[in-house]
């Protein structure tokens, strides 16, 4: 197989924390004057970084949010996160069956990973190997996370499979020349989800971690 290095999202991918992310930036924007719906939220800002969205907020509120919103909001997501955050179902299974290297390319900062990877127990099958959107100049839908993940890991894009749950997440990985497979498996996808991220260039969707390392066994030949 053509492949040395599997990619993952973080949020979505590894841990189930879409819904409780968007509703807590929903609280959070509403309290400071944006009236918005948590349905609005993923619609809008799904996959891509807080400080990507805060940019538009801000466009459109003609005003800048509070020196401390990034602070507020991190204290919501991470007393929610830890009375209600889970991992993705039959996560480590996966990783239990794939025999190629491993990180993380996320848009969440290293702070809220370490909360939701701690909390979940998955941080240390992936450390030191996590790499923020904080570290690129541009987040997803931009490829600059995935290249530089890549480099990181001193793997050559096209060598990498990426597991992705996003429009955003999908277009910067195909922008980074890597093969990406669409997970909708996580409690935030509604019904016609995974077509979204297959017509967005997804490889294979899927929502059963159990198949992943078949589906990466099968894309890797493909590439190859």
């Amino acid at each position: 197989m053509n492949i040395d290095l599997i990619i993952f999202d973080c949020d979505g991918v590894l841990v189930d924390s879409e819904v409780i992310s968007c509703r807590a930036h929903a609280d959070v924007l509403s309290r400071h004057g944006y009236p918005i719906t948590s349905e609005q939220v993923f619609h809008r800002f799904l996959g891509r970084s807080t400080r990507q969205a805060n940019m538009e907020v801000e466009a459109e509120l003609g005003r800048a949010l509070p020196d401390d919103f990034h602070v507020q909001l991190q204290d919501e997501l991470f007393r929610t996160f830890e009375a209600d955050l889970e991992a993705v179902p039959h996560i480590c299974a996966a990783l239990d069956g794939i025999d190629r290297a491993v990180c993380i390319a996320s848009s969440g900062s290293h702070q809220r990973m370490r909360v939701t990877l701690g909390r979940t127990r998955l941080y240390d099958r992936f450390a030191p190997n996590i790499f923020s959107a904080s570290q690129v100049t541009n987040g997803k839908p931009a490829p600059d996370l995935f290249l530089f993940a890549a480099g990181q890991m001193n793997v050559a894009p096209e060598r990498c499979i990426v597991i992705e749950d996003s429009v955003a997440g999908i277009a910067g990985a195909l922008a980074a020349g890597m093969p990406v497979l669409g997970f909708h498996g996580g409690s935030h996808c509604r019904e016609g989800y995974g077509k979204k991220l297959h017509d967005a260039g997804a490889a294979v969707i899927f929502d059963d971690m159990r198949r992943l390392p078949d589906l990466i066994a099968r894309v890797g030949r493909k590439a190859g």
